[in-house]
């Protein structure tokens, strides 16, 4: 198993921890603040022990600024220099597979040895604005497997014979400085698909379990029973995301999460708008209907005082038998999603030997 896919326990955690970031504007923030927020935290998480900062991509989302996952990637990298970068993730569809070879192998070159390419194969948006994206009028997302054939194809320089694709070179790439490697490819998904892909691929394996809990045992299973070993893995490797919000108190925390949980709803209900306050999520009048989603969602998002939180998170990762742990945090406000990520690592002991000067008020 590659060093790049390994996660390095810091502390007292007993799996790594990473962390998920989708530039969440909130009421009242700018995507220029969101993204702001998006850098201090990627210099935050690597002070406090974070394997790991992937960004999300998605489109025409009011609450999300990360429309661009190769830009963020550089301006992170750029600002940071240990932490691993990468994208949770690009989707794979939307692009031509040969521009995503090029920006990741420049990102590769200009960080060598952090990025991660983490590929989708849903839209990241709504059928309309995948059009416009795509320029086709029937996207197809089962046209994935073929272009990931291209897209290793072209960050390999090793096209299968007969490839219309032969003579094509990414550059920045192999091709371009032979033996720099690539970087690391993952496959994300929340259902079956894309684990007996990864499985089959002998690739690592990264599942939505922030939106899709009900799949995660079993797609896990089925990543770890299609498993066939590849010069990338030796044995399986999966990764899960999960919401968690910490907070010095347990009803601070649900304050905070339910934020999160009222922008899914009015997603969910095809009214995306940025981010809700915690005053505005309180004294909306939700139906029985609306509470009942907004409870359920809540069940999924691992919540409370730190030491709820790590219990919550260990619990969690007993259960999976995930090899590493990537948290996800939508909250209203820059402020409160930092200090939601620095409890969590004080909670596993990853700030022990880094001192009170590290701490957020």
């Amino acid at each position: 198993m590659t060093d790049e896919i390994r996660g390095v326990p810091r502390g007292e955690a007993t799996v790594p921890l990473s962390v998920l970031d989708l530039a969440t504007v909130g009421a009242g923030d700018t995507p220029a603040d969101a993204l702001r927020t998006s850098t201090e935290l990627a210099r935050r998480a690597e002070q406090w022990g974070y394997h790991r900062f992937w960004v999300a991509e998605h489109h025409g989302m009011p609450s999300v600024a990360s429309s661009s996952p190769a830009v963020i990637i550089a301006h992170l990298g750029a600002n940071t220099s240990t932490i691993r970068l990468g994208s949770g993730g690009v989707m794979l569809p939307n692009h031509a597979p040969l521009v995503v070879a090029e920006q990741f192998g420049t990102l590769h070159a200009l960080h060598p040895g952090r990025i991660d390419l983490g590929l989708g194969r849903a839209p990241g948006t709504d059928q309309a604005t995948a059009r416009a994206l795509r320029r086709e009028a029937t996207p197809d997302a089962d046209d994935f497997p073929r272009q990931l054939t291209d897209l290793i194809g072209f960050l390999d320089d090793a096209h299968p014979a007969g490839s219309p694709y032969e003579r094509i070179r990414a550059v920045p790439g192999e091709a371009s400085a032979p033996g720099s490697g690539r970087p690391p490819i993952w496959l994300l998904g929340s259902s079956g698909f894309s684990a007996r892909l990864s499985g089959l691929l002998g690739l690592p394996f990264a599942f939505a379990h922030h939106f899709s809990a009900a799949n995660t045992v079993p797609a896990l299973d089925l990543y770890r029973s299609s498993f066939r070993p590849s010069a990338v893995l030796d044995r399986p490797y999966a990764m899960i995301g999960v919401g968690a919000v910490a907070a010095d108190t347990a009803h601070e925390a649900r304050r905070r999460a339910l934020t999160g949980a009222l922008g899914m709803l009015r997603l969910r209900r095809g009214q995306p708008a940025p981010l809700p306050t915690p005053e505005e999520a309180e004294a909306h009048p939700y139906s029985e209907v609306e509470r009942g989603f907004v409870e359920d969602w809540l069940s999924n998002v691992v919540h409370g005082d730190p030491a709820t939180v790590r219990a919550g998170l260990e619990a969690l990762r007993e259960r999976t038998g995930a090899d590493e742990l990537m948290i996800t945090t939508s909250v209203h406000g820059g402020p409160a999603r930092l200090r939601s990520y620095e409890l969590i690592a004080e909670a596993f002991g990853m700030l022990r030997e880094r001192g009170p000067e590290r701490a957020i008020a």
